[in-house]
């Protein structure tokens, strides 16, 4: 496997397990407006991480899943936008995460969109 996809394997896989072994930070940046329980949409988006790693750690699948992990970084950024609300008066530390995570979607999803060529 290249090594491009591979550490987006890695990253999701690694995303997607914790999204089930420790939810609970999950949970907090699910936006208020989806419908159901926030602890429902955790699980979900960490099958979809699981998921998509599956996809690009195979040859044949990888561009798709490529594909797909580009739409999966597009699709979580409303849940980074409200930890940047969230957090926006908490300490400089949090603050510095929650706001650094808004543009690091950027190169996430050019990193997809670079795999699934």
């Amino acid at each position: 496997m290249k090594k491009d996809a591979a550490g987006l394997v890695t990253l999701l896989a690694t995303s997607g397990v914790l999204h089930f072994v420790a939810p609970k930070p999950f949970d907090t940046i699910v936006p208020r407006s989806l419908p159901g329980s926030a602890r429902t949409w955790t699980y979900v988006s960490g099958i979809a991480e699981l998921a998509v790693a599956a996809a690009i750690a195979h040859p044949r699948t990888r561009k798709a899943g490529g594909l797909a992990a580009a739409a999966l970084f597009a699709a979580v950024f409303p849940a980074n936008v409200k930890m940047a609300w969230d957090w926006r008066h908490a300490s400089p530390v949090k603050r510095a995460v929650a706001f650094g995570r808004l543009p690091a979607q950027a190169p996430l999803i050019a990193w997809a969109l670079r795999v699934s060529r």
